[in-house]
C-alpha cells in the first residue's frame, strides 16, 4: 500500500530499521518514477532540530527523460522525511517493506 507523505514527518518508530520504496512524478516529463528499496537510517537521538538527524542520500534517473533526482531520507526523533529534488513533498509516496 502506497502512503502519501504528509506535511508532518512519518513516525520514526514505524520506519526505523526497515526499508521503503518511493514513488513520485517527475516534474519534467510527468513519468511516474519508482525507486529500489532504500534503508531508513536510525534516528539521531541527540539531534536538536529537524535538519540534524541521520540521513541517507541516493540518486535515481527518470526513465522517461533521464533527469537525475536526488533522494534524501532524513530520520530524527521527530520522524522521517522523504525529500526528492525538484518534486513537491506532497507528491512523494512511500511503501514500507518488512
Amino acid at each position: 500500500m502506497w502512503i502519501q507523505q504528509k506535511s508532518t514527518p512519518a513516525p520514526v518508530d514505524e520506519l526505523q530499521g526497515r526499508t521503503v520504496g518511493l514513488k513520485f512524478e517527475c516534474n519534467q516529463c510527468q513519468t511516474e518514477v519508482f525507486t529500489d528499496l532504500i534503508g531508513v537510517p536510525a534516528a539521531e537521538h541527540f539531534a536538536n532540530g529537524p535538519d540534524e538527524g541521520q540521513y541517507e542520500t541516493e540518486e535515481i534517473k527518470c526513465p522517461g527523460c533521464d533527469m537525475t533526482h536526488e533522494i534524501t531520507i532524513n530520520s530524527s526523533p521527530k520522524g522521517v522525511r522523504f525529500e526528492v529534488s525538484e518534486v513537491q513533498p506532497g507528491q512523494v509516496h512511500y511503501q514500507v517493506q518488512a
